[in-house]
């Protein structure tokens, strides 16, 4: 659909935000605005929790080491117990953490999407391991696939205020974890040129997606010098477990210079303590552990501070993505991480209802907003995702991208100048004015650097509302999702190597 003409004046400035301009990027919104004017810890209580964290690791530790985890953290001060617990002692942990990779970026296929997660700088992306994909309309639930994968990847390039795109679904029509590994990467990259994550089950399976990435990126250099994936790995089991695949996993990335995302991923009252206190504190234990041993690998390696204590119901221990809780956890956890100055990535947007309703809009609003105020620098699972990451909708991406605007937009806050607080502006309206300000100059010069304007909201009367054929939000959604599904599919990746990875690997994607 062509933009209309401007022909000036409020009427074609309206015609031009309906035909879906204001998304995002604008002058109001953009990658990477600061938060952290939220603050769900005192200092005090920070500091409490980073010494009970350090504590863990150096009095109880953590089991299920592997020998070249034990012998690399042991060479550097650690120690092993008589029951085969990996100590860390708290002058160790905080001499290697001195070492951690900051100020690094995350690398897109073109450079347009690189994002700088450092500070209190504020991204949004997907990520998750659904297993099924929700139908809004028909209410019909269905295993996932790697073409649902791949068009949820094409969502997310096309989607202004989607910065990043991890692995939403798993490819259930795949059943060779090696395949299905090798697939969910490619898939990933080929749809969006945006920074991409996924997770591997085995390092083995990973050394050979490095020969993939190693085609796309131009070589091994190339590779080391933009990587275009972020492996998001679970190495603990909690509480306080390492998973031994998963420290492979570690390896492998210290080995390429692949950037990590760091899980430990309690759930509180179940793996990890009921107190929200103790859920923050165990994770960041476990999250510092990781970065240590991939410090001691790898020196100012890129990592991520994936502290992600859940929550559960504790009437009948199931997940609660959605819970109020959970918003609070995300925006402790990442100011820890901005404690040791480290950049995180946090889980928001997981609501527990099953469909794109009342209940799912108020979930993803508030834990969204929650970590968005507190300054993490990734955030999650912030598109698409229901039934406490077990669903999946396509039209959410649309709708979501549209709540992720407006919360950047509440993040950035406003100024305070002189000139902001309009004295003179007011002089000049009411005396002798029009008495209104919406034909004033100021007005019109701030219309798009003070206000976010969603693509899909509705803001019409109840009268336009009523008379119009397009009342449901969820069927623009579905109309606008199907509509970028219909555009070219993206080209970022040449057809030429495109062919030599499906010459050297067992591509299914058709």
């Amino acid at each position: 659909m062509s933009r209309p003409k401007r022909a000036g004046g409020r009427s074609a400035r309206r015609l031009e935000r309906a035909d879906g301009a204001g998304s995002g990027p604008t002058e109001a919104i953009w990658p990477g605005i600061a938060g952290g004017r939220y603050r769900a810890l005192t200092g005090a209580e920070v500091a409490m929790i980073d010494e009970t964290a350090m504590r863990i690791l150096e009095e109880i530790g953590l089991k299920g080491a592997t020998p070249a985890c034990i012998e690399t953290v042991c060479a550097a001060g650690g120690q092993m117990t008589e029951d085969g617990r990996l100590l860390m002692p708290e002058t160790m942990v905080r001499e290697v953490l001195k070492t951690a990779g900051r100020g690094f970026k995350l690398y897109g296929q073109l450079p347009e999407f690189d994002i700088d997660p450092s500070d209190t700088r504020i991204h949004f992306g997907t990520s998750g391991a659904a297993v099924h994909i929700v139908d809004s309309e028909t209410r019909e639930i269905r295993d996932s696939t790697l073409r649902d994968l791949y068009d949820m990847a094409r969502l997310a390039q096309a989607l202004p205020n989607l910065h990043m795109f991890q692995r939403t679904v798993v490819a259930r029509d795949l059943t060779d974890p090696r395949e299905m590994d090798l697939n969910t990467a490619y898939a990933s990259l080929k749809g969006t040129a945006k920074p991409t994550g996924t997770s591997f089950g085995s390092p083995d399976v990973m050394e050979e997606a490095v020969e993939m990435l190693s085609i796309i990126a131009g070589g091994r250099d190339a590779l080391r010098s933009r990587p275009p994936i972020c492996v998001s790995t679970c190495f603990i089991v909690p509480p306080l477990t390492f998973a031994e695949e998963a420290l492979g996993v570690i390896e492998c990335a210290a080995r390429h210079g692949i950037p990590l995302k760091l899980v430990s991923a309690g759930q509180a009252g179940a793996t990890s303590p009921a107190p929200l206190a103790g859920a923050v504190a165990q994770q960041t234990a476990e999250v510092l552990a990781g970065l240590v041993y991939v410090n001691l690998l790898n020196p100012g390696h890129p990592a991520t501070f994936g502290a992600l204590p859940f929550v559960s119901d504790l009437r009948t221990g199931a997940m609660s993505g959605g819970s109020a809780e959970q918003g609070l956890l995300m925006a402790a956890c990442a100011q820890m991480a901005q404690f040791y100055d480290i950049p995180c990535a946090v889980s928001a947007g997981m609501t527990d209802s099953k469909m794109p309703d009342f209940q799912a809009g108020y979930e993803k609003g508030y834990t969204e907003l929650l970590a968005s105020l507190a300054g993490a620098n990734l955030i999650y699972e912030a598109a698409g995702m229901y039934g406490s990451l077990l669903g999946c909708s396509l039209e959410s991406f649309v709708l979501d991208n549209d709540m992720i605007g407006s919360l950047m937009r509440a993040t950035r806050g406003f100024e305070v100048t002189p000139e902001a607080l309009s004295l003179e502006t007011i002089r000049d309206v009411c005396v002798g004015g029009a008495g209104h300000f919406l034909g004033h100059e100021q007005t019109l010069n701030r219309m798009q650097s003070d206000y976010f304007y969603p693509a899909l909201a509705d803001r019409r009367t109840p009268q336009e509302w009523a008379a119009a054929d397009d009342r449901s939000l969820l069927e623009r959604a579905r109309q606008r999702t199907a509509d970028l599904l219909a555009a070219p599919e993206p080209d970022h990746i040449p057809p030429e190597i495109d062919a030599d990875i499906r010459a050297r690997f067992p591509i299914h994607l058709s």
